[in-house]
């Protein structure tokens, strides 16, 4: 009889040795790793980096292009870098870009400006553009640009348009396949698992709860995305057939066409390519190797004379940047991401931490202006209304606010930017989607399928609403009539702030989303214009002549510098600068985990969103 307790307890003796051996184990792994760390920042020299004196600047980018990143910790990212775990989003700042292009320019060691493109993923048409910009400047200095590359993606092909000559590999391909807007839809599927559906929205074309409540997409929102899909891929044909000197008709737009051409090449895509106009030459690594070093003289390597991306930024880039404390000051404030409740990373909009900025700049008394640096497709109405009153607040204080839009500045991102004195978008800024719904699910059916079922008493009609209990009329007539007084909210925030009457901001609102250049003939917005325009107006409407750019953002602590910079100098016996392709197989996953994480990060207390989930392009 006290064989059985004994037993017990040599057991349990056993888990608690095994579980604090374990214990053990882990922590003087990770002390282990840190001491390793510590050590290679310590002992290492900051390599220094040496631009030759004939060169060509290699502009490899590898990731999306943003104009904000995602916040990663640093011990994360060095952890990714160390056990080789692929990044399925890299970002490169637009700013970054820009200013290594636009020092380059300037740069007599530079000789050449290569463009390798492979590795770009995702920009949107009006990052594109910005730094298409910045190449027609380069050649003003003489020098020349080149691209050369395996093949070419839409975006990727933009730039390299830009380009004084293009080569392709002779086995190489590209497809420009236009725009498009296509999503997966759930109805028939949460049907299948019995979920209930409760939708609430007020516009005709607000469609970002259609994958909810459809099997495909409305006429309606086919009418709308059509409309503004054809306005930025006439903008992207008209500037690369500006730039290859040729007409928008050399786009083939049909497989029929498409097919013709391929057949008469024998359906080699490159020798297509040659012949279309699209490139300049085919050339193999080799042949593309040995031009080079014609140009910019041989390297150790056996290769050209070159730097990359990355180097050179560092090289430019001063590890501690400069402001002048006596000079005024033009505030900028990037809304990056989608707009959320409460404090929130960069790479995300938080209405705390958004209207924080906006009050910092609101009570330095050396920022006389600020620009509102939008690229949002909304989300939480509740955070959106937060920071509209932080930017109402600081036109008050006798602040010039112009809210510039980027790639997309849509519903909540156009309800940041209505309050703005002016506001400025680019003719591809995706924008409008004046509208509000609010949507969540119930599971009393699915539970109870499964033999659960939830019951109980309530001194209110209220009292245990939540996920397992089906939704009265009543309740969802009340919900309704909040998602329409939002909608009221924003029309009346809209025809405020553009003076126009309610019905003209109705008519133009509905959810519809519109490019740049349909807002602007519709008074959405009031100049086609980019972020260093807005700035310099903003200068102006505060009547300043000297003044400095003042960029507000998340302050790190010294601790957080500390790590950054620690781990930075760990990373680099971590190379690995290639992006990692993911087959059709992990595309598929990727996009439902996107799918899912858009709905489940959104955290609006009142559950109502003014969100554009689709103003992204395929």
């Amino acid at each position: 009889m006290n064989e059985h307790p004994s037993a017990i307890r040599r057991i349990s003796k056993s888990l608690f040795q095994l579980l604090n051996l374990s214990r053990k184990i882990i922590i003087n792994l990770v002390f282990f790793i840190l001491l390793f760390v510590l050590l290679i920042a310590i002992f290492s020299e900051e390599e220094q980096v040496i631009v030759p004196d004939r060169a060509a600047l290699v502009l490899n980018i590898s990731g999306d292009i943003v104009e904000q990143k995602v916040e990663i910790a640093p011990m994360d990212a060095f952890l990714n870098e160390a056990l080789d775990q692929p990044n399925e989003r890299p970002e490169v700042l637009l700013s970054d870009i820009t200013d290594v292009i636009d020092a380059a320019k300037d740069d007599n060691r530079i000789q050449v400006l290569v463009l390798k493109l492979k590795d770009m993923r995702r920009a949107g048409l009006t990052k594109l553009r910005i730094i298409a910009d910045h190449l027609e400047a380069f050649k003003t200095s003489g020098k020349k640009i080149i691209a050369f590359d395996d093949q070419y993606l839409q975006d990727q092909y933009y730039l390299a348009s830009y380009a004084d000559e293009i080569w392709l590999n002779p086995n190489g391909w590209m497809l420009l396949d236009g725009y498009g807007r296509y999503q997966m839809y759930f109805k028939s599927a949460l049907e299948k698992l019995s979920v209930s559906q409760h939708i609430f929205r007020v516009g005709t074309y607000k469609s970002a709860v259609e994958p909810y409540m459809r099997d495909d997409m409305s006429p309606a929102a086919k009418e709308a995305n059509l409309a503004w899909l054809n306005d930025l891929w006439q903008q992207y044909k008209a500037d690369v057939a500006q730039q290859r000197e040729f007409s928008v008709d050399n786009f083939d737009e049909t497989s029929t066409a498409l097919l013709e051409k391929l057949e008469k090449v024998d359906g080699k895509i490159a020798q297509y390519a040659l012949n279309n106009h699209w490139v300049d030459a085919l050339k193999t690594r080799e042949q593309i190797r040995s031009a080079m070093i014609d140009l910019v003289g041989k390297d150790k390597h056996n290769s050209f004379n070159h730097i990359s991306f990355k180097r050179y930024l560092k090289s430019i880039k001063p590890a501690f940047p400069f402001t002048d404390p006596a000079t005024d000051k033009v505030a900028v404030i990037v809304a990056k991401g989608t707009i959320l409740d409460g404090t929130q990373k960069p790479g995300t909009i938080g209405g705390d931490s958004t209207a924080k900025y906006l009050r910092k700049a609101r009570l330095n008394k050396q920022v006389k202006a600020v620009v509102l640096r939008v690229d949002s497709p909304g989300g939480s109405a509740y955070a959106s209304d937060i920071i509209r009153q932080e930017v109402e607040l600081l036109k008050e204080a006798g602040k010039p606010v112009i809210a510039s839009m980027g790639s997309v500045a849509a519903s909540g991102g156009y309800w940041i930017s209505a309050a703005a004195d002016k506001i400025y978008a680019a003719p591809t800024t995706i924008t409008g989607s004046i509208g509000i719904f609010g949507f969540f699910m119930t599971l009393e059916n699915s539970l109870s399928q499964l033999g659960i079922h939830t019951d109980g008493v309530g001194t209110t009609d209220f009292a245990g609403f939540g996920l397992t209990r089906p939704l009265s009329k009543e309740m969802a007539d009340i919900l309704q009539l909040g998602i329409e007084r939002g909608y009221q909210d924003f029309i009346e925030l809209v025809a405020q702030n553009r003076h126009m009457s309610l019905q003209q901001v109705d008519a133009i609102a509905q959810g519809r989303v519109w490019s740049g250049i349909k807002a602007k003939e519709l008074g959405l917005v009031d100049e086609l214009a980019g972020l260093e325009r807005a700035i310099d107006d903003a200068a102006a409407m505060a009547n300043l002549s000297d003044y400095d750019t003042l960029l507000i953002e998340k302050e790190f602590t010294p601790q957080d510098l500390f790590l950054q910079n620690l781990f930075g100098r760990a990373v680099k016996f971590f190379p690995t600068d290639s992006v990692h392709q993911l087959n059709s197989f992990e595309q598929a996953l990727v996009k439902l985990k996107q799918e899912y994480q858009r709905v489940s990060e959104l955290n609006d207390p009142q559950g109502i969103y003014s969100h554009c989930l689709g103003c992204e392009i395929n």
